[in-house]
């Protein structure tokens, strides 16, 4: 384990914030805050009196898709997640076996040439596992027609037992989502959700203050909910134009806070030795780690992840294994709630960024 905590079924996040009270909005949410292992415990919307003039937030754009979808192999049901479009028009997918507790117990995919019969007439053909790692997903033909009209008609959210009930797509929408534009149903399978409780108005309100914004894009595929596996290659793209925003930040006096470990894995995989971010797009197997450490980010927004979870790696290269521990101890003794509605986490650097940013690895 990364972090040698447990964490208690009851402090999973099993509704939206906005759904458990009259008159909440997503941003009723709390927010731990760590600058090296001191802890401070706020309400997100203090979010704008936490961060300064000439921050810079990085935030994945990447809307999330109704990647889940039934479909039968013979008579047997099986729920397909849909995880990642390959450039040679196949999809990663992912089985697995209804429980009736949303979705579903993990399923080996295979063997090779298993068809899958989908909704509308469409079919599925499982070609090969997509890495040797294990065959929980694999590489997958779809004939018939095309995914995204199958996931616009007849897909729905993915979701996990620890959540109460189904929910519509809206609500795995961020703020900062855009609709894809290949037209093809680009987009991720499990939202990047450290952004969910941010509101149009507490943008605003931050822009007011001073905090800038550098839009990026990367299509996180599904998680391993079971073994918590590294994650795969990911599509992803940092524009010219967010290069130089966060370039200059990095020039000046503001921090860089990526909003998401999936903004880190976009940003950290434009940036060259020399801490330099240029525009890029393609794809990234980069798994950020104490060893590579951070490049580019000074700090990290992100919701409270599971004691296995790789994710927490890339916190410990942000803050370091001693503050991560003793953030981690104080969320579970402050009774914070776990998984994509939850609370969140802000690590904000001990030092002026510039000195954090030398301390560490980044070579």
């Amino acid at each position: 384990m990364t972090v040698a905590v447990r964490v208690p079924d009851e402090l999973s996040a099993r509704v939206p914030a906005e759904q458990r009270g009259p008159g909440l909005d997503r941003d009723a949410v709390r927010l731990l805050v760590s600058r090296g292992t001191e802890v401070s415990h706020h309400e997100f919307r203090e979010l704008p009196v936490l961060l300064r003039a000439g921050d810079l937030l990085i935030v994945n754009t990447s809307p999330t898709l109704a990647a889940a979808v039934d479909g039968w192999i013979g008579h047997a049901r099986v729920v397909v997640h849909f995880s990642t479009r390959g450039d040679d028009g196949r999809w990663a997918v992912e089985l697995r076996e209804p429980d009736g507790t949303g979705t579903t117990r993990a399923r080996a995919g295979g063997p090779e040439g298993t068809v899958v019969r989908l909704p509308g007439g469409v079919r599925l053909a499982l070609e090969e596992p997509v890495s040797g790692r294990s065959e929980r997903l694999w590489w997958a033909r779809v004939s018939g027609a095309g995914v995204a009209g199958l996931l616009r008609e007849y897909g729905r959210p993915i979701r996990y037992s620890y959540t109460e009930r189904d929910q519509p797509l809206s609500v795995y929408q961020t703020v900062f989502s855009l609709p894809s534009e290949d037209g093809a149903g680009s987009g991720s399978a499990e939202m990047p959700s450290a952004a969910r409780p941010f509101t149009a108005r507490l943008v605003a309100e931050l822009v007011s203050r001073g905090v800038q914004f550098a839009p990026v894009t990367l299509h996180t595929g599904v998680a391993s909910a079971e073994v918590h596996e590294p994650p795969y290659a990911e599509r992803f793209a940092v524009s010219e134009v967010s290069a130089r925003l966060i370039n200059a930040a990095r020039a000046g006096d503001g921090r860089v806070i990526a909003v998401g470990t999936t903004a880190v894995r976009a940003v950290e995989s434009a940036a060259g030795a020399d801490g330099v971010v240029r525009a890029r797009a393609g794809w990234t197997d980069l798994v950020v780690t104490p060893e590579r450490g951070v490049r580019v980010v000074d700090g990290l927004l992100t919701g409270l992840h599971e004691p296995e979870a790789s994710h927490l790696l890339m916190l410990e290269a942000v803050a370091g294994r001693a503050a991560v521990h003793r953030s981690y101890e104080e969320a579970l003794r402050g009774l914070y709630l776990w998984h994509e509605f939850g609370d969140v986490h802000l690590i904000l650097p001990e030092e002026d960024p510039h000195t954090v940013r030398c301390s560490r690895n980044c070579g």
